[in-house]
């Protein structure tokens, strides 16, 4: 199939004080979620200046794509669009309409298949045509990737050198911690988000032949009274030491594919702060971010599309997702759902 440009599609972050409240009523919006928890993530962005690291890592990630595919193909324009703050999607599909995309492949930034890293970017990029009018490129979105085995190779390589900072003599003992962030567990009922991650956690544990391994939760944004996908990783924490853990912990946020708030307060800060206090020598593995073996991922997913002959590349038992998704993947259930979401 042919296409005349990439779209990089992702979450958008704040990147100064005045940014974050807009920002987070975005991202909340028709969302069953408590005004005391968004004025207290509010809080989380404000300590950092009112600035996400987000941004930042995607003008990088589209640089890195940008030389790769200068170097090696398809010569095909980069442009970004966000969810949730600038550049948004909308604006992004104005400005591909007036400069004449046709049909366009875009790259999200979440390796795995639920509503909200799925589906929920494709309402948004159809809300954006729509918006755009006649005329709107057409847009395809490239498969979730987590099972791929350039994705394998990068979080292999960062979780390799997290390892590397624990001393040898404890470095088998060592638990290696997983995170990803928590959904509504009826949302994770309608997708392979858990069996997806799990997958994902245990190619990387058995090329590193690390059988100390467990997948935890973070981030969750839901009333106290809705269940969400569990165990967090701050009670994980306090778990292993309940159990005698007395050494090292390498956390590897293997859910998201670059750092963000998401990473730098709850992993980084909050995370952090109870290993001192529990007495764990914490090691927080890097995200994909721009690896080699990642952004070369990324263009080995465009060449897929743009040759259908050729094999799609997927590692374990779940096999490659389909192109296209089907009309009922991935659907938010019903009691998420709000008057104000379309």
């Amino acid at each position: 199939m042919n296409y005349d440009a990439i779209l990089v599609t992702s979450f958008g972050g704040p990147e100064s004080p005045d940014d974050v409240m807009p920002f987070l009523e975005n991202v909340l919006r028709g969302k069953n979620v408590p005004r005391e928890r968004m004025l207290a993530v509010a809080e989380h962005y404000y300590h950092f200046g009112g600035k996400s690291p987000i941004n930042d890592q995607n003008r990088q990630l589209i640089a890195a794509l940008e030389a790769e595919l200068a170097q090696h193909g398809p010569r095909l324009p980069i442009y970004w669009g966000n969810r949730n703050w600038h550049p948004l999607l909308t604006d992004t599909m104005h400005q591909m309409k007036s400069a004449g995309v046709r049909r366009a492949l875009a790259f999200v930034t979440s390796a795995y298949s639920s509503y909200s890293s799925c589906r929920q970017y494709r309402e948004d990029i159809a809300r954006a045509q729509e918006a755009a009018g006649g005329g709107a490129p057409v847009v395809d979105k490239i498969r979730a990737f987590h099972n791929h085995p350039g994705f394998i190779e990068a979080v292999l390589d960062r979780v390799q050198c997290a390892l590397a900072k624990i001393p040898q003599d404890r470095r088998d003992a060592a638990h290696l911690v997983y995170t990803a962030h928590s959904i509504p567990a009826g949302m994770a009922q309608g997708c392979d988000y858990e069996k997806q991650l799990n997958e994902t956690g245990r190619l990387v544990a058995q090329a590193l032949g690390h059988n100390r391994w467990r997948l935890v939760y973070q981030s969750r944004s839901g009333p106290a009274s809705q269940p969400w996908l569990e165990p967090d990783i701050l009670d994980c924490l306090r778990q292993l030491k309940a159990r005698g853990v007395s050494s090292d912990v390498v956390i590897a946020p293997i859910g998201f594919v670059s750092d963000h708030m998401e990473i730098v307060f709850d992993l980084d800060t909050q995370a952090h702060e109870l290993c001192v206090e529990l007495g764990l020598n914490m090691v927080r593995a890097e995200t994909a971010g721009t690896h080699p073996q990642f952004i070369r991922m990324i263009r080995e997913l465009i060449c897929e599309r743009l040759d259908e002959t050729s094999p799609k590349l997927a590692l374990g038992v779940l096999g490659p997702r389909p192109d296209f998704c089907a009309q009922e993947c991935c659907p938010m259930p019903s009691r998420f759902r709000s008057p104000s979401k379309t």
